[in-house]
């Protein structure tokens, strides 16, 4: 994982589909928990909903709290 990946995850916004336009911090787990299961797209988006499903399912979201508190 890249460290910058993690400021991405706070930036960057869901291209496509029922969450179109929400940050991919933001997306529901059971959203990512289908792209697990289904297969996660290529490039940055996929790498992104991976990392972030991983966080979600570790419990970990609360890693990005200061993350978002900077960006404010």
């Amino acid at each position: 994982m890249n460290p910058e990946d993690l400021s991405l995850l706070l930036t960057r916004t869901m291209p496509f589909g029922k969450y179109k336009g929400r940050l991919i911090a933001d997306l529901p787990g059971h959203y990512l928990n289908w792209f697990a299961r289904d297969g996660f797209p290529n490039g940055e988006i996929g790498r992104l909903l991976a990392l972030m499903q991983e966080i979600d399912h570790n419990g970990l979201s609360a890693l990005l709290d200061p993350l978002r508190e900077a960006q404010r």
